[in-house]
């Protein structure tokens, strides 16, 4: 990914901020909501093998653009064949350029991809952020179909400055964000 000052990046140092800033009657810049970080996280379960769990570490850090860490069991669950410490997942955290960098990606090229897209969700978290979850890591353009042995699913989280929901659906709304349109 580029080290220069990505689009997204610049979109809202030029404009979004001071769209936000009047929409909601912010005086303060540090008032002004901003994406903080996205998460890209997969759990693949306690059964799988171990090259499963590389590969989908591989993938993941495809599609995102830096190095996957794996995530471990905390506890023991008999019932489930997992011990402590276990590799269940992989998981990435995104900032600064990365981060804009993958968004731009997501929205531009990976959503559209998805058949019969009619939008995403409108629901946030309660303090402003959002999360998605993704069924298919073949949307990315990264990622080769043809060589892929099973899907991948992954949960995204846009984790935002916003002090409310509607702050934060406005934030990722002026970013490009496809939201369902209410019906």
């Amino acid at each position: 990914m580029s080290k220069s000052n990505p689009y997204l990046k610049k979109l809202y140092d030029e404009r979004i901020a001071a769209e936000l800033a009047d929409e909601f009657g912010l005086k303060n810049c540090h008032q002004i909501p901003k994406l903080e970080k996205i998460v890209i996280n997969s759990g693949i379960g306690a059964d799988a093998d171990k090259t499963l769990i590389q590969d989908v570490q591989k993938e993941i850090s495809l599609i995102a653009g830096q190095r996957s860490v794996l995530t471990k069991a905390k506890k023991s669950i008999s019932n489930f064949k997992l011990r402590k410490g276990m590799s269940v997942g992989a998981k990435v955290t995104l900032r600064a350029g990365n981060m804009y960098e993958f968004l731009l990606k997501l929205i531009a090229v990976a959503l559209p991809k998805i058949r019969d897209f009619r939008g995403i969700s409108n629901k946030m978290d309660g303090r402003g952020n959002y999360n998605i979850g993704i069924s298919d890591h073949t949307i990315f353009p990264e990622i080769s179909i043809d060589r892929e042995r099973s899907l991948i699913g992954m949960d995204i989280t846009f984790v935002t400055t916003a002090c409310s929901d509607k702050q934060g659906r406005a934030l990722l709304a002026k970013f490009g964000m496809p939201f369902r349109k209410k019906a």
